[in-house]
C-alpha cells in the first residue's frame, strides 16, 4: 500500500508555538506502533496541525490515537490538484485568513504555476509571507521573519491590489513586522 499525504488539525487550546517539538514528540509516540509518519507539527491558535504520511485505511485509527493531545478539528488529504486562479486565490485568502498557512502556500502556489511575468513574482511574495509564519507555527520564528524581506523584494513596487488583496497591506504589515521582528497576525 502507498502512503497518502494528510494535513490533521487537532483543536488546540492550551499549546503555542514554542510547544511544537515537544508535541510532534508527543504524537510520534501516540503513534509509534502505526505504519504512519508524523513530519512535523504547526501550532496555530485554535488548532494544532499535524503533517502526515499513512495509508488511507488507518487515518481514523491515528485521529484517535492523537486524541490526548486534542479532539479532531479538521483533516484534509492532500493531492496534487489543477485549480483555476481564480478558485486558488480564493483558497488562498481563506487558509491565511484561518491560520492555515502551509494550505495557504499550497493554493498559492497552484496560482502561481498558471502565472507569467511580474505577477508570478507577486504571488511568490504572498507565498512567502504564507511561509513565514508556517515556519514560526514550527517556532521558527527568526527564519519566518527572514522570509519577509524575500517576500517584500517578490512583492515589489507591484500594484496595490492584486485580485481583492491588498498588497500595499501585506507590504506594510510585512515592514512593521520586520521592524518589530515578529509575526502579527493579519488578514488579506
Amino acid at each position: 500500500m502507498d502512503m497518502e499525504r494528510y494535513l490533521i488539525h487537532l483543536k488546540n487550546q492550551e499549546y503555542l508555538p514554542i510547544n511544537s517539538r515537544e508535541i510532534l514528540h508527543r504524537a510520534r509516540d501516540l503513534i509509534s506502533e502505526m505504519d504512519a509518519h508524523v513530519r512535523l507539527a504547526r501550532i496555530a491558535t485554535g488548532f494544532i496541525e499535524f503533517d502526515i504520511a499513512i495509508e488511507t485505511k488507518d487515518v481514523d485509527e491515528f485521529v484517535e490515537k492523537l486524541s490526548p493531545i486534542g479532539d479532531l478539528d479538521n483533516l484534509r488529504h492532500i493531492v496534487d490538484e489543477e485549480i483555476e486562479i481564480d478558485q486558488g486565490i480564493k483558497d488562498g485568502i481563506f487558509y491565511f485568513n484561518n491560520e492555515r498557512f502551509w494550505e495557504c502556500h499550497e493554493a498559492f502556489e497552484g496560482v502561481w504555476k498558471k502565472c507569467f511575468g511580474r505577477e508570478k513574482e507577486l504571488v511568490q511574495g504572498i507565498i512567502l509571507v504564507a511561509v513565514a509564519y508556517a515556519h514560526a507555527q514550527e517556532n521558527e520564528l527568526k527564519i519566518g521573519i527572514g522570509m519577509l524581506g524575500r517576500a517584500l523584494e517578490k512583492l515589489g513596487s507591484s500594484p496595490s491590489m492584486y485580485h481583492s488583496i491588498d498588497v500595499e497591506r501585506i507590504r506594510e504589515k510585512s515592514i512593521e513586522m520586520q521592524k518589530i521582528n515578529n509575526l502579527v497576525l493579519f488578514e488579506i
